[in-house]
């Protein structure tokens, strides 16, 4: 079980400061999302969550516990990140790859067990990968890597998962499906922080909306709570209306130029 609180973070980037204030808080068995314009800051805020980016100014909490005083083993067994463009070595297996999340549980007094086995058979099963287990991930489709990446993550076992644009470059199907698995990861207890650009499916999928401009998360809460017209236009200075789903849920439909 995990517990996420960001408390007034801020983070540099060279000289210009790109995070800047930021706090959040995330529970167990949530999906939040960040939705915001480009450069904001949502990547650097994930990275600094993972510790691959320092942070110049704030906290960031799990489970009571400053980042900051984890070792690299500690963060490896509390946090897993799937950043937007991941990469594996030409011709690397499916199973090569989801064995690769359970690396941060081995050690001088711990080798590879049947309990490790067990683990990414079962990861590869929940995310209908065993099939390709032999395959090179090269050979599969965008959405059949992505499950198997998500698999990879699930093997890994971090109370905490942290996905940038998990759904970049695949169609609305296999979008579809990779936030259905994503939602299925939080069920199970685990707190889901991801990044998306397209509003409709963070709108879909979010317990939490984290709406990030300029650096700061400016208003955080339900789709409902949070999605309003004037929002969409601070985040990405467009004129939207707001209309609602049978089943409540906020639909953004940008408004027409007059003229260009």
């Amino acid at each position: 079980m995990s517990n996420l609180q960001i408390n007034n973070v801020h983070i540099r980037y060279q000289s210009k400061k790109v995070v800047r204030g930021a706090s959040l808080s995330l529970a167990a068995g949530q999906v939040g999302v960040i939705v915001g314009a480009n450069g904001c800051g949502k990547s650097t805020l994930l990275k600094a969550i993972a510790k691959l980016k320092p942070v110049d100014e704030g906290q960031i909490v799990l489970n009571g516990q400053n980042i900051m005083l984890m070792s690299n083993q500690q963060m490896a067994r509390q946090v897993s990140l799937l950043p937007q463009s991941a990469s594996a070595p030409e011709g690397m297996t499916v199973g090569m790859l989801v064995r690769y999340g359970r690396f941060p549980y081995q050690g001088l007094f711990r080798s590879w067990s049947k309990a490790d086995d067990l683990v990414v058979r079962s990861s590869m099963g929940k995310l209908g990968v065993i099939e390709f287990e032999n395959r090179p991930l090269d050979e599969l489709s965008g959405g059949q890597r992505q499950r198997c990446w998500l698999a990879m993550i699930l093997a890994q076992d971090t109370p905490l998962v942290l996905l940038d644009e998990p759904t970049s470059m695949l169609d609305l199907g296999h979008q579809i499906e990779v936030l259905e698995q994503i939602k299925a990861l939080a069920q199970m207890g685990k707190s889901v922080l991801l990044v998306l650009h397209d509003l409709a499916l963070a709108v879909r999928y979010a317990d939490q909306i984290f709406a990030m401009h300029e650096g700061q998360i400016i208003c955080s809460g339900s789709s409902q709570e949070t999605v309003t017209s004037e929002l969409i236009k601070t985040l990405y200075d467009v004129d939207a209306d707001i209309m609602y789903t049978p089943d409540n849920m906020p639909l953004v439909v940008p408004q027409r130029l007059s003229s260009i």
